[in-house]
Parts: structure tokens; C-alpha cells; sequence
């Protein structure tokens, strides 16, 4: 990634505010509430509302973005919060997970630039243990229409950043699928996600 990219999410997690809020995604709420404290991972974490809640109920959480505003951001809530969480700067590959590492990865709006976001799927699985879950919420390619009504329900303006059901079943194609779901919904996170969108939502057992 280059350091325009880099500097974008530096510059949208360096204000007080927590720009997608303190609290997790409703999504992610209603699939962690359901399974077992283990390993799991999030990468694309930004300001880390969703690690910090997963490390609330028990889980062993890693995270990892480009920003290191980002980090700080979550580092803080976490302290907020009494939890730890394992926040690592950087891109993917430079990175040091260990294989079948992990009991779930939660990719929530984890929207990679458009080149590299097959490949950074197809990476991530191989620190996912077999049995091990792929949890993600994401925007769907329909999702162009949406942010023409309206601007503030946030998510890339660039097609190809966003996701079909197609793509996801190519992305994960080892997996037992529990849900693959294209939906209309509406988010309240923050101060970017605000209004009716059309997301992927996929929840997948590794076989």
C-alpha cells in the first residue's frame, strides 16, 4: 500500500473523536455472543471497537492496521476498558502470524485497496486453524447506489474495493458456508457510518 493510503487513515483516526465509534459492529456483536473465547484476529482494525469487545468477553484478540494513529486510538480504548489486545502496525506480510494460529478472523468493513484484497483473503487463511471461522460484514458492490443518496453512510466510492457474493464464495473457497447473505441495513457507527447500506455479511467454517 502506498503512503497516500496510509496517510488517509492516519489523518481520519487522528482527531479525538472515534470516527466508526466505541462500540462493536452489531454484526460482529451477535456472532462473538454466540461462540467460545479462543484466538481471533482483525485485521483492518482502526480505532479497535471491535478487538476491544471481543477482548471483554474472554477472546485472545490480535489486530493489525497501517495506522499507527489507529493503534493508539485502540490502545487507549482498550486501557479504557481494562483489556489487552495484541495491536501490530503494518502490512500483512511483514507481519508474524503463525499458521492455524487463530480460531476466527473478523473482517469487518476490512475494505483492502482493490488489488490486493482477494490476496490478503487467500493469506489469512492460512493462519486460520481448520474448524476455524471467518467472520465478515463488508459493503456490497450495490452499494455505489447508496452513498449517491447519501454521502454519510461512508464505504469506498471505488467499485472494485467493494464486494459481491461471487467474490467472496472465489476468496473462501474451503470453507463449510453458514451464512452468505447480501442485505440492506442500517448502520449508526460513528461519525463515518450513518444510514441505510447495502452490505456482504459471511460467516464460514474452515474444513
Amino acid at each position: 500500500m502506498n503512503d497516500s493510503w496510509k496517510e488517509r487513515w492516519d489523518e481520519r483516526y487522528r482527531g479525538d473523536e472515534f470516527a466508526y465509534g466505541e462500540h462493536p459492529n452489531n454484526y460482529l456483536k451477535e456472532q462473538l455472543e454466540k461462540l467460545s473465547e479462543g484466538a481471533i484476529l482483525f485485521p483492518a482494525e482502526g480505532e479497535g471497537r471491535n478487538a476491544v469487545f471481543a477482548a471483554k468477553l474472554g477472546w485472545s484478540v490480535s489486530a493489525f492496521d497501517i495506522s499507527l494513529e489507529g493503534k493508539n486510538k485502540a490502545l487507549r480504548l482498550a486501557d479504557a476498558n481494562n483489556v489487552t489486545i495484541d495491536y501490530q502496525v503494518g502490512e500483512l506480510q511483514t507481519l508474524d502470524y503463525q499458521p492455524g494460529q487463530f480460531d476466527a478472523i473478523a473482517l469487518i468493513y476490512a475494505h483492502f485497496p482493490a488489488d490486493i484484497k482477494s490476496h490478503y483473503h487467500k493469506t489469512l487463511e492460512y493462519y486460520l486453524r481448520k474448524g476455524g471461522l471467518i467472520i465478515f460484514e463488508a459493503f456490497s458492490k450495490r452499494h455505489i447506489d447508496y452513498i449517491a443518496r447519501n454521502e454519510k453512510v461512508g464505504g469506498p466510492k471505488d467499485i472494485d474495493m467493494l464486494f459481491s457474493i461471487d467474490e467472496i464464495k472465489s476468496d473462501f473457497p474451503n470453507y463449510e458456508i453458514i451464512e452468505l447473505a447480501e442485505k440492506e441495513i442500517e448502520l449508526n457507527e460513528g461519525l463515518f457510518h450513518n444510514g441505510v447500506g447495502s452490505v456482504i455479511r459471511f460467516v464460514g467454517r474452515k474444513k
